[in-house]
């Protein structure tokens, strides 16, 4: 490539080849031969045969069209012939770990001539070695998987486990301490909740829904209690095998027969005759990481109430992949367990005192959702952005309809609306301890959770207007947009649907309004 970029070509000599057989056009200054390949043009030979095209500058009508992704594939990269003389390409897609200059792509903290009173230097440093990771070892993979609906490539796994980005997925905690966090950028003792919002937003950025999920998101939730709850033996067999990408784990919670109705679950667990096991029947559905999970974090009626048990796939144990609009790479199953068996030390928590396990799980769950959350919606604000100022209808950009630029604002109005709440959230978690954290956050997480899927829904729906048809399709230049639409219904139900986090963000305001307060 570079020896033919090397050659120059004046735009005189590329309008000679404007015919049917000799078919040469300009893409940014770069001059390509289309000759052979016209009649491969999944468009059709009319379109490269169009008098504004065929020895033309034709990079309007390209992006019009293309992502810019499309000239990097190898099989279009040997169509170029050379540059036009004294000029050079000024157009450019996805430059590794660069931050984006299109307005509002990029959190107020990270844009130029911006302030934040929450993110310090480590926090900068971090994220720029963060997102750089995040391009060239997840980004390609996130695609490709999604593509094929296969889980997420060990390599991708491994290379994460070098850096411990599984374990500081799980937020900060003892379960850092001894490890080097990315290459020594950020020491455990002060990895707090802002350098794992970074994470998970870097994540997002490059990532797609289903992947994210499949690249170890069971454990996020999965984990936990085992962290929390679990003896040390369990802690210390359970946990290194995890963190270290070695073995998966999910949660099991939901049941065909209760949704967010924890207490309403179905599946039993019941002691052996010595007393000395578990023994586990019932089903879970919409399990994230199911399918290939090799631990189970599963909650369970029992004599004494509700408990929550680690079980480990073994005989009994059955796991089969749930069809969904959402992903196949999430790995979303349906679980059957039929005398499963598990010691009654890998019991998390006290017997009968589940709840409590879970609910302690709930409000960092909810939490990174609204990471996600809040991170995947600028996305589609800067695919908007760019979208309505490429396209072009009746002889101008799509953003000179009003209309189109009321869609705009909504947009970038609830991402950042949603994001500077999140902040705050964080730094609120940053500044209390757990047991307050459940006290006086579970409300506004809620809320906040709530409030964030219902605006990337309101996104969804106005950017497939934005795009039109290729808003609805699963390729080409609204495939993100595609990808989007269909997955936000699945963040709206997932930590709870959104109308019962809003009901039990405002009965928690309720029991805390003083007794004599009046109008």
């Amino acid at each position: 490539m570079a020896s033919q970029e090397a050659k120059q070509i004046s735009r005189e000599e590329v309008g000679k080849h404007n015919k049917p057989d000799d078919l040469w056009v300009i893409i940014d200054s770069r001059v390509y031969n289309l000759s052979k390949f016209k009649a491969l043009h999944p468009g059709g030979i009319s379109v490269l045969l169009d008098e504004e095209v065929a020895g033309q500058d034709a990079t309007d009508a390209f992006f019009s069209l293309h992502r810019y992704e499309v000239l990097e594939k190898p099989q279009y990269q040997r169509l170029q012939i050379g540059v036009i003389m004294g000029e050079k390409p000024r157009i450019h897609g996805r430059i590794s770990g660069e931050t984006s200059k299109v307005p509002y792509a990029e959190p107020t903290w990270l844009t130029d001539g911006y302030h934040s009173p929450y993110f310090s230097e480590n926090h900068r440093i971090f994220q720029k070695a963060v997102r750089k990771f995040f391009d060239e070892v997840v980004f390609s993979d996130a695609q490709d998987r999604e593509a094929d609906g296969k889980r997420p490539s060990q390599i991708v796994i491994d290379k994460m486990t070098e850096v411990n980005l599984h374990a500081m997925r799980m937020g900060p905690g003892k379960h850092l301490h001894g490890r080097v966090l990315m290459n020594g950028l950020v020491k455990p003792e002060e990895f707090d909740y802002f350098h794992e919002l970074i994470i998970t937003q870097e994540f997002v950025r490059v990532s797609l829904r289903g992947y994210g999920d499949g690249l170890l998101g069971g454990k996020v939730i999965g984990l936990p209690p085992v962290l929390n709850f679990g003896s040390e033996e369990v802690k210390a067999r359970v946990i290194p095998e995890v963190l270290d990408g070695k073995k998966f784990i999910c949660l099991a919670i939901s049941e065909a027969q209760a949704g967010s109705d924890v207490m309403g679950l179905q599946t039993t667990a019941v002691k052996s005759e010595d007393g000395k096991e578990w023994i586990i029947n019932g089903s879970k559905k919409w399990i994230t990481n199911g399918t290939f999970a090799d631990y189970f974090t599963v909650g369970c009626k029992t004599e004494d109430g509700f408990t929550v048990i680690l079980v480990e796939r073994g005989e009994g144990v059955n796991t089969k992949q749930i069809k969904t609009s959402y992903s196949s790479t999430a790995g979303t199953a349906y679980i059957t367990f039929d005398n499963a068996r598990a010691p009654i030390s890998n019991t998390l928590g006290e017997e009968g005192g589940g709840i409590f396990v879970i609910l302690s799980n709930f409000n960092h769950e909810r939490w990174v959702m609204c990471c996600s959350s809040a991170r995947s919606q600028r996305a589609i604000v800067e695919e908007c952005l760019l979208w309505t100022t490429q396209r072009q209808v009746f002889g101008k950009p799509l953003h000179a309809q009003a209309v189109v630029r009321s869609k705009l604002a909504g947009m970038i109005s609830r991402a950042e609306s949603t994001q500077n709440w999140l902040e705050n959230i964080t730094y609120q978690m940053c500044n209390m301890s757990y047991k307050q954290q459940a006290s006086k956050l579970a409300g506004q997480i809620a809320l906040l959770k709530s409030f964030s899927t219902s605006c990337g829904q309101d996104t969804a729906r106005d950017a497939v207007q934005v795009f039109g048809g290729r808003g609805i399709t699963q390729s080409g230049m609204g495939k993100f947009i595609e990808h989007y639409h269909r997955t936000i219904p699945f963040d709206a139900l997932l930590g709870g649907a959104e109308d019962v986090l809003a009901d039990l963000g405002v009965r928690q305001a309720l029991r805390q309004i003083p007794k004599n307060a009046r109008l």
